[in-house]
């Protein structure tokens, strides 16, 4: 293994994936800005103080450690997620008030000025987020006379009322009877028995649809009804009639068109003549799918959806409330949730592995010798959770690849991802003692490049995930049904190989630089898909080649440190908010400056040559300045899409690990 590549290297990589052909769209880049001249690093700061920060973080970071090694820091959604646990609650008959009141009350403190509840801190109104959480709150005693609950009334039947809601909101109305199955997309479990060459199979999705879906099928076989004990229901959340309304389903395009029309005929013709026999045998199959893929108590897929239709399919086929299946699928659902005195919140997931990697790679540029030992022991608990032998599901379209991934979660066998993956092994490569984690590296690389998509470029858990006419069905009015490869991700991996490079991965290197200068952004910055946003997605790519030993003079590097210079907030700081992902002529663009936002730009432009710059300068400047005493930094801002311009997170691990990390970079260069 090498630190990074050499510069004669990185040129003559560049130069062999300029003769790659490739369909990429020409990038008519801004004029570059020239390397910014050196000066004394820190000239306006005095180094005791950037060396008091530096440590108050570290102790910040440390004292946050589990006793095993590792970190797991909250990992917030929007109002849905506890929304839905409640509806879940009175789904099954089995309320329990104490809980529900302090759910109840952590959704009272998110209702926003708009009388709505929005999908990020600071956004706009979301119908189908405030539909669910007015009809928990209903359920959880809230009194619909109460000012609160008049508000998200009036606003709910201002954008068009409860029937306009998005398909999965539609699906819980089904199942409370609120609303017809007929506003349910037709979702049948014989879609189970469909041949893999069929335009539609579960292996031509992502793995965060797969694993919600194949439970709904047997839900919608089933068609229940929840048992909600107190009867009640939010027809006063409807323009129309629900029974008479004939809206549910817009044209998107005309390929959706299309799909909807051959939707409803399959509903009206082929439904009523699918023998019981055939069904009986879907339901069969949908539930072996499942039920393999469980997971105990960290639940199927390890996302919080998945797991709650997971629950419902199994009650639905007769398992008791003591079977061990589903006895473990209820714990899983139960770790989850979050108190916080009077008030109790619903993660969609949890984040040990990518948070214990990122505080391992903070604390390690430090250099403490307390920080580094911490750094291992978290290596060491990644080490034992590397996923080597499970059949997970990368195997459906790479049936000879060996594993060597790790998963998000604390375990998810079936699942390892590539983002994780390039991380861990990237921090791995990055320790004292990377000599004991040879091994587990060894089979990252492998793993890794065995699921390299054909446009050169890494998707977060498949390889070539693209067959985007699926996104025009009439279930993924989200958008999100797919997994394709993007530029974070693959400049992750990027990074990875270039501290690696044995030679065997220079094919893959070089079509990864293709893929990363055809994604790049006319304005010079990249789209970050799993952090908010272009700045987040800027700093993975510059990070990236960095350790490929890229020369920051090139065009296209300096595109990028133009670009991040050019939204530096007026305060020293960035900030971005998730509107740009509607909207992209708000890249790198807020009223505000993050933690997390001004510490990607700084290590952004650190990896860029332009850690002297004063840009860099005003960012250090900025994050010292809005230290809490506890030596971290919080504020309410969300950090990354779950899926864009649909759900949202807050890694509250971002305003711990991201700024020290950047801190730390910052005063290693006046070492």
């Amino acid at each position: 293994m090498t630190e990074s590549l050499s510069r004669s290297t990185f040129e003559a990589l560049v130069a062999a994936a300029g003769g790659i052909a490739v369909s990429a769209r020409p990038q008519p880049l801004p004029e570059p800005v020239p390397l910014e001249e050196p000066r004394p690093a820190a000239d306006s700061l005095r180094r005791g103080r950037l060396q008091a920060a530096v440590e108050r973080a570290m102790r910040g970071l440390l004292a946050a450690q589990r006793d095993d090694g590792h970190w797991c820091f909250e990992l917030e959604a929007d109002c849905t997620i506890p929304a839905e646990y409640i509806l879940l609650l009175h789904y099954l008959g089995e309320t329990q008030p104490g809980r529900e009141r302090k759910i109840a009350a952590y959704l009272r403190s998110r209702q926003a000025a708009h009388g709505g509840w929005p999908l990020y801190h600071g956004g706009d109104l979301d119908l189908s987020c405030s539909v669910k959480v007015y009809y928990a709150l209903k359920l959880a005693g809230d009194d619909p006379d109460a000012a609160h609950m008049r508000r998200a009334r009036e606003a709910i039947l201002a954008r068009g009322g409860a029937a306009h809601c998005n398909v999965f909101t539609r699906i819980a109305l089904a199942l409370f009877g609120q609303v017809p199955w007929r506003a349910v997309p037709y979702i049948p479990p014989e879609v189970m028995l469909l041949p893999r060459w069929f335009p539609f199979h579960i292996s031509k999705v992502a793995y965060w649809s797969r694993t919600v879906m194949v439970p709904l099928f047997v839900i919608y076989a089933f068609k229940p009804r929840a048992a909600n004990p107190s009867g009640t229901g939010i027809r006063e959340l409807f323009t129309v009639d629900p029974e008479r309304e004939r809206g549910y389903f817009t044209i998107r395009s005309p390929l959706n068109r299309l799909f909807l029309w051959l939707e409803r005929t399959s509903r009206l013709l082929l439904d009523p003549l699918v023998p019981g026999f055939v069904r009986r045998a879907a339901i069969a199959r949908a539930e072996a799918w499942f039920v393999e893929r469980l997971n105990g108590e960290d639940g199927l897929g390890g996302i919080f959806p998945a797991m709650v239709n997971a629950l419902i399919a199994l009650d639905l086929l007769g398992y008791d409330k003591s079977h061990p299946l589903r006895a473990a699928a209820r714990r899983a659902i139960d770790r989850l949730l979050v108190e916080h005195g009077d008030t109790v919140y619903c993660q969609p997931c949890v984040s040990p592995v990518w948070d214990t990697a990122l505080s391992a790679l903070a604390l390690q540029e430090t250099g403490d010798a307390q920080a580094l030992a911490a750094a291992d022991r978290g290596l060491e608990w990644l080490a034992a959770r590397q996923v080597t032998g499970e059949p997970g599901d990368w195997r459906d379209n790479h049936p000879g690849l060996a594993g060597g991934g790790w998963a998000f979660q604390y375990y998810n066998g079936h699942y390892p991802d590539l983002d994780d993956t390039a991380a861990v092994a990237w921090a791995m490569t990055n320790s004292p003692q990377a000599s004991q984690f040879e091994t587990a590296v060894d089979r990252a690389v492998a793993w890794l490049c065995g699921m390299r998509s054909q446009n050169g470029g890494f998707a977060s858990f498949d390889a070539d995930n693209t067959h985007y006419y699926l996104n025009e069905i009439p279930f993924a009015d989200h958008g999100a049904l797919l997994d394709p490869p993007t530029a974070d991700v693959s400049a992750r991996v990027l990074g990875l190989l270039g501290r690696y490079d044995d030679g065997a991965q220079r094919e893959v290197i070089e079509r990864l630089l293709v893929y990363l200068k055809a994604e790049q952004e006319p304005t010079g910055a990249w789209f970050g898909r799993w952090g908010t946003n272009y700045i987040y997605g800027t700093w993975s790519v510059l990070a990236a080649l960095e350790q490929l030993g890229a020369d920051p003079r090139e065009p296209w590097i300096r595109a990028a440190v133009n670009w991040l210079k050019g939204v530096q907030r007026d305060d020293g700081g960035w900030g971005e908010s998730n509107d740009s992902y509607a909207d992209p002529a708000l890249a790198g663009r807020a009223d505000h400056s993050t933690a997390h936002h001004t510490a990607w730009a700084l290590l952004g432009l650190i990896a860029a040559g332009e850690g002297h710059s004063a840009a860099a300068g005003r960012g250090i400047e900025w994050l010292l300045a809005n230290q809490n005493g506890g030596g971290l930094w919080s504020d309410p801002w969300f950090t990354a899409p779950g899926f864009p311009r649909v759900f949202y997170l807050k890694y509250h691990g971002y305003s711990c690990y991201f700024p020290l990390w950047a801190l730390a970079r910052y005063r290693n260069l006046a070492a």
